[in-house]
């Protein structure tokens, strides 16, 4: 006898994340994501139907093929993929799933999406993101982009967050990661000083800096006198 899992009927779409790149249509009009792995070739809107990226003609999620959108039930789960070389430059998605799908134990294998929200992570030098800009790659008819800071876009075709948001359109929010913020500080200096710390803190260093000049200065002197000597 073959076993039947229950069927779900949740109240509110489940939600789950995923990692995408973000690509721009060759006219610059349109902005959507591509994935990572399966379907990589099939860039998708915000509002997207997943279709059998093998060609056959059965509706996705199929049980017997693998088709369909994917997605993880952990953010941290998804944030860990961006860890690995080939994905640096993706980002992290906050998806809705809809219509038809099947649970698994780490996510969703599903039919259809809504992506309701896009972080980016920090440019390659490790600023915080203020673009998207050309990463030097695609699909036929898209550019994929990938994170840029204001140093780094250049004359690359480039689009702000916020205008890739409005570009890809359903109600898209676009925020840079949290990761940027902590590259860009000095290590120089301690974190959560204020200006009274700070002043404190020039003080002592120009104290020391006296001293040393004050002791080097008195062994200039007493070699000269020595080598003034019979």
């Amino acid at each position: 006898m073959r076993l039947r899992l229950p069927e779900e009927r949740p109240t509110e779409p489940p939600t789950g994340f995923k990692i995408a790149h973000p690509v721009l249509s060759q006219d610059g009009t349109r902005a959507g994501f591509t994935g990572v792995s399966l379907g990589g070739a099939l860039p998708y809107g915000v509002v997207a139907d997943a279709s059998c990226v093998y060609g056959r003609r059965h509706r996705s999620p199929a049980r017997l093929c693998d088709c369909g959108f994917h997605c993880v039930h952990e953010r941290a789960a998804a944030e860990a993929l961006l860890c690995t070389a080939e994905h640096r430059a993706a980002v992290l998605l906050d998806i809705t799933v809809l219509g038809a799908y099947i649970r698994f134990e780490l996510g969703f294998r599903y039919a259809r999406q809504r992506v309701r929200a896009a972080t980016v992570g920090p440019c390659a030098c490790g600023a915080r993101a203020v673009a998207l800009a050309d990463a030097g790659w695609g699909r036929p008819g898209w550019r994929a982009l990938a994170a840029a800071c204001a140093g780094c876009v250049r004359s690359r075709t480039s689009v702000s967050l916020a205008e890739f948001a409005r570009r890809a359109g359903d109600g898209l929010r676009v925020a840079a990661g949290s990761d940027g913020e902590t590259a860009t500080v000095d290590p120089g200096l301690p974190e959560g000083l204020g200006v009274p710390e700070l002043v404190a803190e020039a003080a002592l260093l120009q104290a020391r800096l006296d001293w040393f000049q004050s002791r080097l200065a008195r062994l200039e002197g007493s070699g000269g006198q020595q080598q003034g000597g019979p």
